[in-house]
């Protein structure tokens, strides 16, 4: 059999597997191997949903979009939180101060990414909904430029981008991500590969956990890896990659009631068309 495993940039524990051989030479003992395709984040679950991958990994809200599209899948991992991993910014002469003036004004995210949950429990806790308050728009590679020219008035940035623009001197923090939400990156299956397959669960998870130890104490290659590949400076991918906490963890009561909050604060913004309940999204729960 031909485990595939869906990897794109923006969840660096899958990109670094994919690179490393150390699923690869896991799988020959029980005769398997693996596929990689390269799916966006916002395309996982549909991925998984058509057969096209077993696994994948996200950030908080595809999942939970997943789940309100009726897609079953089970989460097999989370990460440990990620706080140094995005924030809300804004140019470094803007007259915004706070979150809460942002009503009326337009926010560059990448729309169903967790920067979604994020922008929407931020703009919640300022007394504004995403849905009614701010216009949200798709951000691109010209969303730097885009808020420092005023054509944006806030961006959500993370990563390289965001210690670029850091370095740089030209933007100022709204809100830190850490602070609003605990930014986990996310990974889940198909219920029907997770019941009939858990061992190959196991070991794709032992897998990331491995690439992620990998990563955390070769930051400099895996920075050099990054840069090379998405572009960026090596300093830049080297300071994000640093911020990561490389770390995996069960999938726990605690993270499950984060998604749930998730999921009610997303449901009540209008993101999610319907009510979900994420407990449904562990194995033996149906």
């Amino acid at each position: 059999m031909t485990v595939n495993i869906g990897v794109h940039n923006a969840n660096p524990s899958l990109y670094h597997l994919s690179r490393l051989g150390l699923l690869e030479a896991a799988l020959v003992p029980l005769g398997e191997t693996v596929a990689w395709h390269q799916v966006g984040g916002l395309d996982t679950a549909a991925a998984l949903a058509d057969g096209t991958i077993d696994f994948g990994g996200t950030g908080s809200t595809p999942p939970l979009s997943a789940q309100a599209a009726g897609h079953d899948l089970v989460y097999a991992a989370v990460s440990a939180p990620r706080p140094g991993h995005g924030a809300l910014l804004v140019a470094a002469d803007s007259p915004i101060r706070t979150v809460a003036e942002l009503g009326g004004r337009t926010v560059a995210l990448a729309i169903g990414s967790w920067q979604t949950h994020f922008t929407a429990k931020a703009l919640a806790g300022a007394g504004l909904g995403y849905g009614t308050d701010i216009t949200a728009r798709r951000s691109d590679a010209d969303s730097y430029e885009d808020l420092l020219a005023g054509r944006i008035d806030a961006w959500v940035a993370q990563g390289a981008e965001l210690a670029a623009a850091r370095r740089a001197g030209t933007v100022r923090t709204l809100a830190e991500a850490g602070d609003v939400i605990t930014d986990r990156s996310v990974f889940f299956t198909r219920r029907d590969f997770a019941a009939t397959r858990p061992e190959l669960v196991s070991v794709i998870v032992t897998a990331l956990a491995e690439a992620d130890a990998w990563a955390a104490s070769h930051l400099d290659e895996a920075a050099a890896i990054a840069a090379a590949d998405q572009g960026g400076s090596t300093a830049d991918w080297r300071e994000a990659l640093a911020a990561l906490p490389w770390t995996l963890e069960p999938v726990s009561a605690a993270f499950l009631a984060e998604q749930q909050e998730a999921a009610d604060i997303l449901t009540a913004a209008g993101f999610l068309p319907t009510p979900i309940t994420v407990a449904d999204a562990v194995l033996g729960a149906r």
